[in-house]
């Protein structure tokens, strides 16, 4: 939950450390101050920033000697640490050479907490600097940091850039390395970094203390954040975390995890290129397709739910469950062409619908994948839908082909329906023998001693867990609220500090826990998917009835749609984030989708080839990048409370797009009462539009980007 920073900076800081952080209180009142003092005509703006910068500066400077002086008082105890362990070189002693190792982690730890202490303070000048500008309408930030960030004798980027750190870690990481039995070996760390498989808990968490305060963006992290599976603690215990990660971690399991969310995925589209033509070949009008499709998305509303729900409980079983329905479902989808009924075929989806464990596949990277590859499991979530996305309409394309086996009709329409159910029954097969079912916690541990949760006193005083989200690490504190808007919306929500740790037990306390920013993000989110399902869903309609496009054709143009996923995701995370603000990528990217869906409309002249494609991929590429945005913000607003339990963020964001594409499919029904006509296309098209600009417009005044 968001809190005023000034109240949680004081109630969290190590205390015996109080008189060395920044003192926010001071700087806060100063700016108001001088607020009024310019609106009295008693100061001017340079005498404002030159006054300013001078208590900046001194603050940054006092923070950094103090850490240049903690860093000290670990080198020294390093270096007495060192001497000893040179004396066991000589007379070996198994308890003395245990001993020396937990004196190098107790080194860890303080190391750790020292890091707790700058990341901190570096939070803390960031809001500063922003409510500087926010009060005095200057881009005070722009100059500060440049005038500081490159001086020879700038005491900024001692902050900004951990400097020295790296040489204590490496010290601690050696040392613990060397106390290890390598069996011989003469060689060391630097010779043979690979040797060194095993690396100590302490020294994990610090390398991932360091990288928060590096302020860039890349690739793997905007696909994990785009997968939105929530962290529940940013800094968890190095040691009772670690040991909990490899007994819950299984890397085969890890892998049909991310195999049965490439399976659905292809499952999903895999129908779409053909979906109209079944439903003719059933007496069905083509625009039925939309319902075909949609049934799939109509059941997983309610089976992310319960499968969200079993999930807190076991993997493994939900899992073979999935596979079980989704068998099934694809063999009434591809029996229906025979028994000559939609009923069947609307069944079989709904079936496949029922099988949706995507809320297992999020919950499995949350719960049981290790801190240190848990992003890149979760990139490969993300990988794994979106090649699963563009291998679907790709396949139907390849199964042209029209037999029978005992009078089992194996054509184009069915064909999609027996290779899935053959995959599934593969699929089950593999789950079978070679998943693991993860340890589950005590249902009796507390909130605050789950996994991920730090149960270590003396350094728990120093993890600011409410304080250190990732919201308020990224650069200037994109995607929150104004401080002096959030201690208005949230001062009531310090209140019941316990019963605000607990997870959401339904989803309308869920909902009740979202601020309006996330809620806005919500509707960006249905936004783009609905957009996308209607640009996906209706594609083998319109391309039949303009253009007299084949399923071939169809099968391609998706696959190429599917295949700018991950390309479009990699230019965002590694370069654009790096450019510009999230909520201004956010921004731009809904009015590109709103452009494309306005160029996706037949107006007068006639509709052609290009206009279709190219507005249809403007739309899509701008979608995408949308959503990873999107879901890389509300993965660092939204509260901790939706990071655990069955009504978790990532459930919401999944009922949110699986809404989405209910309500559009059912569109492409109800406007296929029209007939095919131009009419069609328009009408299908313009609730995208009313949706888009809604969203614009409650962006523009959540976030006042204008």
């Amino acid at each position: 939950e968001m809190v005023a920073f000034g109240k949680r900076l004081k109630e969290r800081q190590i205390q015996q450390w109080c008189r060395h952080y920044i003192n926010y209180k001071l700087m806060k009142k100063k700016v108001k101050q001088y607020v009024d003092q310019i609106e009295a005509g008693v100061l001017n703006r340079r005498h404002v920033l030159k006054d300013f910068s001078s208590m900046l500066d001194n603050q940054i400077e006092k923070i950094v000697l103090f850490m240049l002086e903690q860093q000290g008082l670990l080198a020294s105890r390093i270096a007495e640490l060192n001497q000893v362990q040179d004396s066991l070189k000589e007379d070996p002693d198994i308890s003395k050479i245990t001993d020396l190792r937990e004196a190098y982690r107790a080194v860890g730890q303080d190391l750790l907490q020292l890091l707790f202490f700058v990341e901190t303070n570096a939070i803390g000048i960031r809001k500063i600097l922003k409510k500087f500008d926010k009060r005095f309408g200057y881009k005070f930030t722009d100059y500060y940091v440049k005038t500081r960030a490159n001086h020879p004798y700038s005491q900024l980027q001692q902050v900004f850039k951990h400097v020295g750190f790296g040489a204590v870690v490496g010290a601690i990481s050696r040392n613990l390395a060397d106390l290890q039995d390598q069996q011989g070996s003469y060689l060391s760390i630097y010779d043979e970094p690979s040797i060194y498989i095993f690396q100590d808990p302490v020294v994990d968490t610090i390398k991932s203390a360091i990288d928060r305060l590096t302020n860039s963006t890349n690739f793997l992290e905007f696909l994990g954040h785009h997968a939105l599976i929530l962290p529940e603690d940013l800094l968890p215990c190095p040691v009772v975390n670690n040991v909990d990660d490899h007994q819950r971690y299984h890397f085969m399991s890890l892998l049909l995890n991310l195999a049965s969310t490439f399976l659905y995925m292809v499952n999903t589209y895999i129908i779409v290129p053909t979906a109209d033509d079944y439903s003719m070949s059933l007496g069905a009008a083509p625009t039925v397709c939309g319902i075909v499709i949609g049934a799939m998305a109509v059941a997983q509303i309610f089976s992310s739910i319960y499968f969200s729900s079993w999930s807190n409980k076991s993997y493994f079983k939900p899992l073979v469950f999935s596979s079980m329905i989704l068998l099934v479902g694809n063999v009434l989808y591809a029996v229906a062409y025979d028994c000559r009924s939609i009923t069947v075929l609307l069944l079989g989806r709904l079936f496949c619908g029922l099988g949706s464990a995507r809320a297992v596949n999020r919950r499995y990277i949350s719960d049981c994948v290790p801190l240190k590859i848990r992003m890149q499991a979760s990139a490969g979530f993300v990988s794994a839908s979106a090649l699963g996305m563009a291998c679907g309409p790709a396949l139907a394309g390849l199964l042209q082909t029209n037999f029978k086996v005992f009078d089992m009709t194996i054509n184009q329409d069915t064909l999609p329906g027996w290779v899935m159910s053959l995959a599934w029954f593969i699929y089950l097969v593999w789950l079978w023998i070679s998943f693991r079912e993860p340890v589950h916690p005590p249902e009796d541990v507390s909130v605050s001693q789950e996994p991920n949760a730090v149960q270590i006193d003396n350094l728990e005083k120093g993890i600011l867990q409410p304080l250190l989200e990732q919201a308020e690490m990224k650069r200037d504190g994109e995607a929150e609220r104004e401080e002096d808007e959030v201690e208005e919306e949230f001062d009531a929500s310090e209140e019941a500090s316990e019963e605000s740790r607990l997870p959401a037990n339904s989803l309308r306390s869920a909902y009740n826990l979202l601020t309006p920013s996330v809620k806005v993000q919500l509707l960006i989110y249905f936004m783009l998917k609905y957009a996308m399902e209607i640009l996906l869903s209706e594609s083998s309609v319109v391309t039949s009835y303009y253009f007299g496009w084949t399923t071939s054709s169809v099968a391609i143009f998706l696959a190429c749609l599917g295949l700018t996923v991950l390309p479009v995701n990699a230019i965002v995370g590694s370069y654009v984030c790096n450019m510009f603000e999230d909520r201004q990528i956010l921004l731009a990217s809904e009015i590109v989708v709103l452009l494309g869906i306005v160029f996706s409309f037949n107006f007068i002249i006639k509709y052609s080839v290009p206009q279709y494609v190219s507005s249809g991929l403007i739309m899509f590429v701008a979608a995408e990048v949308l959503e990873g945005v999107n879901l890389s913000l509300l993965s660092r607003v939204m509260s901790s409370r939706l990071s655990r339990g069955t009504f978790n963020g990532g459930l919401l964001s999944t009922e949110a797009g699986t809404l989405a594409r209910v309500v559009a499919d059912t569109t492409i029904t109800v406007a296929g009462y029209l007939g095919e006509s131009k009419l069609l296309l328009n009408i299908t098209l313009v609730p995208s539009l009313i949706i888009c600009i809604a969203s614009v417009t409650a962006t523009c005044c959540t976030y006042n980007t204008l």
